[in-house]
């Protein structure tokens, strides 16, 4: 069993020669003798020596060991006293320390400033022991006197640190008596009397006026760490405007004075907990905290953007929207690596800036409308979503927006930026002017008819040549070709035999877009090109008086509708048209055909209907959110009331003042009072040994993001006296403990809180296994008592959150890791079977209430969820309800890393068989 090494012991007599062995052996050539020498090296360092006997008694061997440290503690060279003095802190046994107090004492004076400040933390270790008051009785007196005379950083920080743990009081006095000195002493003395600060005033509240001055003055220390430790001391004592807005402004100072990414990461997530408690100070700091954009880093970036946007008011929206164009116009200049992603980032941010307040989108609708044609398809989408939102929100922008669009249409060239432009094309053109701009737009970027025929010359020709497989066709269409001045130039495109394989090719650069994306087989694309043309036709039917007019459009339609089903059933392309493009397609041509009064209606009216009630069910939504993170717990009736006018305010400083205020706000809406439910407490506690067992021992976990504590409890159940225990863990998956296992002595019957730490580095389902071990009087061998697993649950590391449709499409195709879990389920309810996974999981389901609403036995939903990590959950049911009523279906997993992969479905599994 591996042993903990306490002490490591050399041989006196004959060691320089054994060393000078080794060393000589390991400089040499000969690898044998090489790693004879590294074996006895490692032996001689396995040689430890246990300090006490099976009863738990001092060695008398370890009388020579403190002969030995005496002699070290009095050696003339420092760096061995230093180090001895530093291993004395390390010791419990009171035997070994107590005829080495003198020695120890002794150092308390010497000359070497690295010599006394490890005195210093070896008095304060020796004075922490059990019986370390009797062994020295004046430590903290003398103490304070060397605080007093000491003129190193390090020793007074560690003489006055001695005094906060051992002698709270003298620290405070000794504080309180140098508190106009504060900001001239050194950056490590400083940090401890912040931690003074912060423990003394959560025990006594009502002394934190005093203290909080000091603060105040620290707020200027030449030290980034006083000053970033200032702020976070500041805002844990005090709710005062004027001490919340000096954290804030700290905050600021240093988010744009640090280089460090790291460093700045960690200040937006500052600010970000100052924005959700005090956001009315933080929205005057809003032009501050956009500075941080000028960072190329894509992480602080989006901290900040999420940040500022949640307090825009009508007062500063104008300057941020400024802020942002001017961001935005930036990023065309291509010098930054990921441009387009940041611009993307910065898209979404106007956006949701001309939802909050339309009367912004008039200044920003028409800069961003340049990206439709973005290379980042990802940003145009972004761009022609936000178009889309506005022209319908805003119907003052309606014209010029329809202007815009057509004179940009031209230059988009992403098929899915290109279906939603025409959908906006489709339902917005209203005038006959623009009905008519918009027929005109499409014909040109559809090019020239056909996009496919057959070449009948070629076919009499070669007749004879020809197999009854074969088919001689041509490919009308346009390329673009390189002239030599380095300009473009089209060409047409043909067959130039009866046999040559049949060709597409992509539209020039200037006109024909459109038509290059359907050559590519997208047919998607050209159903919604057929139903565009169609609404506009039934539009031009309304508006135009003149009816060869409207039969010459309804012709030149129904004549793209043809060539498109023309080319879609052609060899010239590698696949097909889909039967759902196909049968959209000759509904749009049975439609021109024959029209009726009520397709009419539901063609041109109910679309945009549908539309309009989604905009407003995501609006409502938002403000549900909204509602839901403003809720605050209240008051109890029978509540103390104090009154804050009956009190005496002589002697209070404006600060106090402020906070006397501020504290009777948070105590009359239910601020003070505790979130955490005793009761819950309970469920956090698991039985790691059973009730017959000698020892018994249970454990309560917390889990603090990237850590985990366990609170074991362990009890000695026996009438002997338990030596040597020793609880022993390791873990499984990707947890690490931090520290190693102690040895205790248990008096019977007697119980020991331990503590063990575990640092948790990614969002996996852990375990937590061990034992504990013992010695008593009776029994020679060790007794070890196996410990029950501790499962370390993943919903304790990922949390509800909310993404875009887009986003999560987008993350849906991109993560690699896909976990499909078969539905098996007692729950006979597609909607409560989605409550119920939604409530296992905890997650947020993306999919509007509006569409789970019915009976039709299919539901699909979305759910999402982040980890503390930053990593992505995504999650799609979709459930079918058979005919003797059971679900089936599947729900698949998907993330970045297969750890949420696989945790989540272990979960799903576990789970979603019970209503529990």
């Amino acid at each position: 069993m591996e042993k903990s090494c306490t002490l490591l012991i050399h041989f006196d007599k004959g060691s320089p020669a054994i060393a000078n062995e080794i060393k000589e052996a390991l400089e040499g050539n000969d690898v044998p003798l090489k790693i004879d020498a590294m074996k006895k090296a490692i032996m001689l360092l396995l040689n430890i020596i246990e300090k006490t006997d099976a009863k738990g008694r001092v060695l008398p061997e370890m009388i020579l060991i403190c002969q030995n440290l005496r002699n070290n503690l009095q050696h003339p060279n420092e760096y061995i006293r230093g180090v001895t003095l530093r291993f004395l802190c390390h010791l419990n046994e009171t035997e070994i320390i107590e005829p080495l107090i003198p020695s120890v004492l002794q150092n308390l004076e010497h000359r070497h400033p690295v010599i006394r400040r490890n005195a210093i933390l070896a008095v304060m270790s020796i004075y922490k022991l059990p019986q370390g008051e009797q062994l020295l009785v004046d430590a903290p007196e003398m103490i304070e006197k060397v605080l007093s005379t000491e003129q190193d950083p390090s020793a007074k920080r560690n003489a006055f640190l001695m005094l906060f743990t051992c002698a709270h009081d003298r620290a405070i006095n000794y504080l309180l008596t140098h508190v106009d000195r504060v900001s001239e002493w050194g950056e490590l003395l400083q940090m401890v009397v912040l931690e003074l600060i912060r423990k003394v005033c959560r025990t006594n509240r009502g002394e934190k006026g005093k203290y909080i001055k000091i603060i105040i003055s620290l707020l200027n220390a030449p030290s980034t760490a006083v000053i970033y430790e200032c702020a976070g001391t500041l805002v844990s004592l005090s709710s005062a405007p004027t001490a919340i807005k000096a954290a804030a402004n700290t905050y600021c100072q240093l988010l744009l004075s640090q280089s460090d990414n790291n460093v700045k990461l960690i200040v937006l997530d500052r600010l970000n907990e100052l924005k959700t408690s005090h956001r009315d100070i933080m929205v005057d700091l809003i032009m501050d905290v956009l500075r941080a954009l000028s960072s190329p880093n894509l992480d602080i970036q989006r901290k900040t953007l999420d940040i500022v946007l949640e307090l825009i008011t009508p007062q500063n929206i104008n300057e941020v929207v400024l802020t942002l164009k001017k961001e935005v116009m930036k990023t065309q200049s291509g010098e930054l690596e990921k441009n387009g992603e940041y611009r993307q980032m910065l898209i979404q941010a106007i956006h949701s800036c001309a939802i909050k307040f339309p009367e912004v989108a008039s200044t920003v609708v028409h800069l961003l409308m340049d990206f439709l044609g973005d290379s980042n398809v990802a940003s145009a989408i972004d761009v022609v979503v936000f178009v889309r939102e506005i022209i319908e929100t805003n119907p003052k922008l309606r014209a010029s927006i329809i202007t815009r669009l057509l004179d940009t249409v031209y230059q988009i060239r992403a098929a899915r930026v290109c279906s939603c432009a025409l959908w906006i094309i489709g339902e917005y053109c209203l005038s006959l002017s623009e009905v008519e701009s918009a027929v005109a737009t499409i014909k040109q970027c559809l090019g020239e008819l056909p996009f496919y025929s057959v070449s009948e010359e070629a076919e009499g020709t070669d007749a004879s040549k020809k197999t009854p497989q074969s088919n001689s066709i041509t490919v009308s269409s346009r390329r673009p070709a390189v002239l030599a001045d380095g300009t473009y130039a089209t060409q047409s495109a043909a067959s130039e035999t009866a046999f040559s394989p049949p060709t597409t090719v992509q539209g020039s650069l200037a006109s024909g877009n459109i038509r290059s994306l359907l050559l590519t087989g997208d047919f998607f694309l050209a159903a919604v090109v057929a139903c565009t043309l169609t609404k506009l036709v039934l539009r031009l039917e309304e508006v135009q008086p003149s009816k060869v007019e409207v039969n010459k459009a309804t012709t030149q339609a129904l004549l793209i509708f043809v060539s498109m089903l023309q080319l879609g059933q052609s060899h010239a392309l590698p696949h097909p048209i889909d039967n759902d493009s196909y049968d959209r397609i000759v509904l749009c041509i049975r439609l021109l055909c024959n029209t009726g009064a009520e397709i009419r209606k539901i063609w041109l009216q109910s679309c945009r209907q549908s539309f309009v009630k989604m905009l407003t069910e995501k609006q409502l939504q938002e403000t549900e959110e909204l509602k839901a993170k403003a809720q605050v717990s209240h008051a109890q009736p029978d509540d103390l009331i104090d009154f804050y006018h009956l009190k005496s305010r002589k002697g209070m400083s404006q600060l106090e003042l402020e906070d006397e205020v501020q504290d009777d706000l948070k105590r009359s809406t239910g601020e003070f009072v505790k979130d955490a439910d005793d009761a819950n407490k309970l469920n956090r506690i698991l039985q790691l040994t059973g009730f017959s067992d000698p020892v018994y021992a249970e454990a309560y976990v917390t889990v603090h993001h990237y850590d985990i504590v366990l609170d074991i409890t362990v009890i000695n159940r026996t009438k002997e006296t338990l030596q040597n225990l020793c609880l022993e863990l390791a873990t499984m998956g990707d947890l690490k403990l931090v520290e190693r296992p102690q040895n205790y002595t248990l008096a019977p019957e007697s119980s020991k809180q331990i503590k063990a730490n575990i640092k948790v580095s990614s969002t996996e389902t852990g375990v937590i296994f061990g034992n504990i071990t013992y010695e008593t009087s009776n029994v020679l061998e060790r007794t070890v008592v196996v410990l029950n697993d501790i499962h370390i649950d993943i919903m304790d590391y990922i949390s509800p959150a909310v993404c875009t449709d887009t986003a999560f499409r987008t993350m849906w195709a991109e993560f690699e890791w896909e976990n499909k879990v078969a539905v098996n389920t007692v729950i006979q309810n597609e909607k409560e079977f989605l409550d119920h996974i939604i409530k296992s999981t905890n997650m947020k389901c993306l999919t509007a209430p509006s569409a789970l609403d019915g009976e039709c036995g299919f539901l699909a939903a979305n759910l999402y969820a982040k980890s503390v990590f930053g990593e992505d959950a995504l999650v799609n049911v979709s459930v079918e309800k058979q005919t003797d009523g059971k679900l089936s279906g599947y729900i698949r997993i998907r993330s970045k890393t297969q750890g949420i992969a696989l945790s989540l479905g272990d979960k799903i599994t576990l789970k979603q068989k019970g209503g529990s």
